[in-house]
């Protein structure tokens, strides 16, 4: 009886007991990346029931224990989990390729891409280790719509400048900004690139405004690696490879080439009686002389692992390299520490540490010395000895203008520095209640550097003061704060997630040098010079403040809509001026998602739409003042004489950008973005300068505005996909158009070599127009107008052509295309990168292409469209050359101006995978063995070493981007 009635009781209830239901919470993160994922669906299996997880990945259910639960995400594989006795769930998606559904970073917030409204270029680590560079923002090159990444120089160490949709201010900031880790830092981080998970490179207002003043001209924005959850891995990349002088399409003359130009002189009278035969008995190579093959070193060593509880990510890098111009060596140590600590269910810490030391050595040779070096000098003399042709006790025959033998001071003469970076962050976030969270960023950073530099008293740079030495220190130091609070909610098919914080960020700069004269050889420390010659230092500061608001909302997964609005404060405006207000709107339609919405070729298809104003500040700390400087001395006592006239009404630059786009994917394999934008600039900072006569330098006014409207474009496409062949391609294109619409008093704006006039292109060439060679004499001619008719007419009178504008260094388009293959274990990847329709003003052949004015300087040979006037009635490139020059026809006129158009090969990598069955006897997870190169191929029409010029197009004796071979290995254990 007593069994009898267990087993009822035991019917009535175990219906109930497996009936009741509790709250499961949990977390969904990408299986590769280890961050979160937003917006996926959890459902209840075989149920309409369900919910979604929020911009952190965060989900909470009611559900029974004997339920299942459907996890998917477009972009991810679903996964099944049964429920069972858990209450709290860590659930991994792996990605599936789609760059519609990558998880982004935009504006102190993360999304799946489907969801963002705004103008967001994504680069994960994948695509980040092709290059061979110490320098993160060499990694992006070419592989984001929209952003010219320009080298220009090749020079170890050096980085390269970025401009994102155009040129937007005369004479304030036109760099991006740089966020990481949540943190905007200065300048640009040096970072490890092997540390780096994604950089996002944010475009649009929408995506920019609440970074306030410092987005105005985008902002690129990292994440760095973490630990992986239940997974502990060593990592160990290693690559070495060396390097080789790139000289393009540029080639001096040799010894016989340079002869031959001495033949054809007009005024052979005026060549010295020195010039004959007897010098083709020497033909030395200079250039050949002081380049190398670099070698080229990169080290990493990193460690990933953890719990849900713990993760942690260790790495220690090193890069090593040397110049392709000999004796200039860079090294660059790399240190890296973040960790993330769960204390309970409420409270997350997040710190990070990076530290980097690199040291720069140089007793490189001028470039400006191999090339301007004739082949009729040598360094040596028969006994081996370095010449001296300074040397009034021993005199020989020097050809060459400058009487200079480099390797002669060299041998005493260096220079060397030193720089330390410490990076601290910490970061916690509470979470208050289920859908209210508090975030606190926090971040420190400190630059140290110094550096010497010594002319020894035996080098003739050293004989006038007997010797000199010059040292240096700078430091600068940043604090971050963010204190934010972020909330979230779903509820039906609404979904809300806004945020609200203040920030603050200051920065501080001290820098002293001093030289001394006169020293014992060796000696390195000032104390030991006989007299002191020079003392200088400055400092500077600013800070800036901003509260700031922005909320996200979403409905259905089809309608989206965000607004955002801040509040910056700087202090390099005056008490009228010093708070701007920016905001920003945008809206999207996941057209995919209707219900009337059926086709099958297209799998995703959005439209989005933004508007909104951004501030820049000037480029200067304090235009606001009037500043006087206490750098001259009275009857030995400091005289404050006038420097900068302040306007305490200067205002911030504000540029008005629009955005529209369509992403969309197709057939399960193409992702294809396209948009349109508009900036408007207005308030255009600008330093006007002033007559010396006033006693000011100048001051600083808001003059005029400019527009840059352009087009992007960017498309993957899986070509091949499966456990098979894998072949996929990418590639991005942009175009820009820019111009000045106002300028102060319609007064135009001449800065050199260019002009800012109203309708015009802000980077137009202001210069004499060159119009050839006349046929009849071999004279150049140059345009002459009228400025009151208008008419044109021509002249061999330099001095009466006149200045007009004759291009723009700006570039029709630009962009870069990529293919990855895969085959059982062989990988085989290139990227590209191209510009075109951009004029560059090679400066270099004043003195190289001079036509006899610089007849002691080293020539370099025509290329295969060019030809020289001999006789009349040729029509030819070239004038007729004359000892000491044809009329100024070596001065600046867009002769000189050339096509900077280019396609290169950028990178290009072959990669075998050896099989897991192979090396897990080892303890190996992996282990890839590849070759790399980098450089490798440039198509160009451009006569000079590399075409990739500054963002000015004006290039001189540039260090050309080397060509780089690499052996590497990646293995894990």
């Amino acid at each position: 009886m007593k069994y009898l009635f267990t087993f009822i009781l035991a019917w009535i209830f175990i219906p109930f007991s497996f009936g009741q239901s509790s709250e499961i919470t949990g977390i969904v993160l990408d299986t590769n990346a280890g961050t979160p994922i937003p917006s996926v669906n959890v459902i209840i299996k075989g149920t309409q029931k369900g919910t979604v997880t929020d911009f952190d990945g965060n989900f909470s259910i009611e559900a029974s224990v004997n339920n299942v639960l459907v996890f998917s995400s477009i972009g991810f594989e679903s996964k099944e989990i049964i429920i069972n006795d858990k209450s709290k769930l860590t659930v991994s998606l792996k990605p599936v390729a789609s760059e519609l559904n990558e998880i982004v970073l935009v504006g102190y917030t993360s999304r799946k891409k489907s969801d963002v409204t705004s103008s967001v270029s994504v680069i994960d680590a994948n695509e980040l280790s092709d290059v061979t560079t110490p320098d993160v923002s060499t990694l992006i090159q070419s592989k984001a719509a929209g952003v010219q990444v320009v080298q220009s120089t090749g020079q170890p160490g050096a980085l390269p400048s970025i401009q994102i949709r155009g040129v937007t201010s005369l004479n304030g900031n036109s760099s991006p900004l740089w966020v990481v880790d949540g943190v905007i830092v200065h300048g640009t981080p040096t970072l490890g690139p092997h540390d780096i998970q994604t950089i996002s490179v944010l475009k649009d207002a929408s995506a920019t405004a609440l970074y306030g003043s410092r987005g105005a001209n985008g902002v690129i924005v990292v994440t760095t690696k973490e630990g992986a959850t239940e997974k502990n891995e060593v990592s160990i990349s290693s690559r070495t490879g060396f390097s080789r002088f790139n000289n393009g399409n540029f080639e001096l003359m040799n010894s016989q080439q340079l002869f031959n130009y001495y033949q054809k002189f007009g005024n052979p009278n005026e060549i010295p009686e020195e010039i004959n035969e007897s010098l083709l008995n020497t033909d030395y190579d200079w250039f050949k002389n002081g380049t190398q093959t670099g070698i080229v070193q990169d080290h990493n060593i990193s460690f990933s692992g953890g719990s849900e509880k713990s993760k942690t990510f260790i790495s220690l890098g090193y890069y090593k390299e040397s110049g392709t111009l000999k004796d200039y060596d860079y090294d660059r140590l790399n240190f890296r520490l973040n960790h993330n600590y769960k204390i309970g269910d409420r409270l997350t810490l997040k710190p990070r540490l990076s530290i980097n030391y690199g040291k720069r050595n140089s007793r490189q040779a001028p470039l400006y010395s191999l090339y301007t070096y004739l082949p009729w000098d040598k360094p040596y003399d028969d006994q081996g000895n370095i010449i001296n042709p300074q040397d009034a006790d021993n005199p020989i025959a020097w050809y060459g203008r400058d009487q200079d033998n480099y390797l002669y001071d060299l041998q005493y003469n260096y220079n060397k520095s030193r720089e330390l970076n410490l990076f601290g962050i910490f970061n916690f976030e509470y979470k208050i209640t289920k859908n209210l969270k508090f975030i606190s960023t926090n971040g420190i950073t400190l630059f140290y550097s110094d550096g010497t530099t010594y002319t020894d008293p035996n080098s003739n740079a050293g004989l006038a003061n007997i010797g000199s030495l010059y040292k240096f220190n700078n430091k600068r130091y940043t604090n971050f704060t963010n204190q934010m609070l972020k909330y979230s909610k779903t509820f039906g098919e609404n979904s809300i997630n806004a945020l609200v914080a203040y920030e603050f960020n200051n920065y501080k700069y001290e820098g002293n040098n001093g030289t001394g004269y006169g020293l014992v050889p060796g000696t390195t420390i000032l104390d030991n010079a006989a007299k002191p010659a020079a003392v200088g230092g400055t400092t500077n500061d600013e800070a800036l403040q901003a509260m700031l608001f922005n909320i996200d909302y979403s409905y259905g997964n089809r309608y989206l809509a965000q607004f955002s609005i801040r509040r910056d404060g700087a202090s390099n405006f005056g008490e009228d001026s010093k708070y701007g207000t920016f905001y920003s709107g945008s809206i999207g339609w996941n057209i995919h998602n209707e219900a009337f919405f059926n086709v099958d070729a297209i799998d995703a298809l959005k439209l989005r739409a933004s508007y909104g104003a951004v501030g820049n500040r000037p480029g200067a700390l304090y235009p606001q003042y009037d500043l006087y400087s206490l750098g001259n001395t009275y009857n030995g006592a400091p005289a404050p004489t006038p420097s900068q006239l302040g306007n305490s009404d200067l205002s911030w630059e504000i540029s008005y950008q629009t955005n529209i786009g369509l992403d969309t994917r197709l057939f399960d394999r193409v992702d294809l973005s396209v948009e349109y934008y508009d900036k408007n600039t207005s308030d255009l900072l600008y330093f006007v300068q002033l007559p010396s006569v006033t006693g000011y330098t100048g001051y600083y006014e808001n003059i005029g505005a400019v527009t840059n409207k352009g087009v992007e474009s960017s498309i993957f496409v899986d070509i091949f996909k499966g456990d098979g062949f894998n072949w996929t391609l990418s590639g991005n294109i942009g175009t820009n158009q820019n111009k000045v619409k106002e300028l102060f008093d319609d007064k135009e704006v001449n800065r050199g070599n260019k002009i800012s006039r109203v309708d015009k292109d802000f980077n137009s060439w202001y210069i004499r127009k060159w119009l050839g060679v006349d046929p009849a004499n071999g004279n150049p001619l140059w345009e002459v107008v009228d400025p009151q008719t208008g008419e044109r007419s021509e002249t061999s009178d330099y001095n009466a052509a006149t200045n007009q504008i004759v291009g723009s260094s700006s570039p029709d388009f630009y962009g870069g295309f990529a293919s990855s293959m895969r085959f059982k274990g062989f990988s085989l990847s290139a990227s590209f990168g191209f510009v075109s329709g951009n004029k560059i003003y090679n400066s270099s052949r004043e003195l190289y292409d001079a036509d006899g004015a610089y007849p002691t300087f080293n020539q370099q040979v025509l290329s295969d469209k060019w030809n020289r006037w001999e006789k009349p009635g040729d029509i030819a490139t070239h004038p007729l050359p004359l000892y000491g020059g044809n009329n100024a026809s070596n001065k600046t006129s867009s002769r000189y101006l050339e096509d900077g158009s280019y396609l290169r090969l950028r990178n290009i990598r072959l990669g075998y995978s050896i099989p897991q069955k192979w090396i897990e006897k080892f303890g190996l997870k992996n282990l890839e063995l590849y070759l790399t190169g980098d450089n490798l191929l440039t198509f160009t029409e451009y006569s000079g070493t590399d075409p990739e010029a500054g963002n000015d197009g004006f290039v001189g004796t540039q260090y050309p981007i080397s060509k780089r071979f690499a052996l590497g290995v990646n293995l894990s254990l």
